[in-house]
């Protein structure tokens, strides 16, 4: 006798059916997690470098004197310093302004510049020879590049420093044996700027 399934059996078969799909869906996404892995990470610190002059032996130029007669000068040497952890290059300017009466000639118009690296007979007496090479022979101005050029990029004349690398140059500042009379009681400031850039990418 054949059997007659009836709408309800089909309907308990059905789900039935969809349940046991589901249990071996589930059953099969258990097995496709059970998988080797490994996952390896690696970090990187970034440190920018420096350019960085040494301010306090910048400072320890002192080219100040009274009382200059024509023929006078001073000499005195400067450390220029790279207390950085970048090669730099530097440049030297300076400005200078009328000190006096404004009915007189401004004393910085007389007074020559000479700058020399370090004494080549007696280097440890910095400047005592000034037979260093010369790098700059001018008269002062009102503001002028003395030693390359500050702008950005190299220029003829820039002088290069490696990190923590140094060197000393010698100042001399003169008033010629000429000068006239009329330079009698006068007085002037200059100021040297050291300005310094890296040479990496630049």
């Amino acid at each position: 006798m054949k059997a007659v399934v009836t709408p309800r059996r089909q309907i308990q078969l059905l789900i039935a059916g969809i349940a046991g799909l589901a249990l071996v869906g589930v059953a099969g996404g258990a097995m496709s997690l059970a998988v080797f892995t490994d996952q390896q990470s690696v970090s990187s610190t970034f440190t920018s470098g420096t350019v960085l002059l040494d301010a306090a032996k910048i400072a320890g130029l002192n080219l100040a004197v009274s009382g200059m007669l024509p023929g006078s000068s001073i000499t005195d040497d400067v450390v220029v310093q790279n207390n950085g952890t970048a090669q730099l290059r530097y440049a030297v300017s300076q400005t200078s302004t009328d000190d006096s009466s404004p009915n007189g000639p401004a004393l910085y118009t007389a007074l020559t510049l000479v700058v020399k690296t370090i004494d080549v007979t007696t280097p440890a007496t910095p400047c005592n020879d000034f037979d260093g090479t010369q790098l700059a022979s001018t008269t002062l101005s009102a503001s002028a590049n003395v030693v390359g050029d500050p702008a950005v990029g190299a220029s003829p004349g820039d002088r290069t420093l490696n990190a923590a690398g140094s060197e000393t140059l010698c100042f001399r500042v003169s008033l010629p044996i000429g000068t006239g009379n009329t330079f009698q009681g006068a007085a002037s400031t200059t100021t040297f700027t050291f300005d310094a850039e890296q040479t990496l990418n630049n």
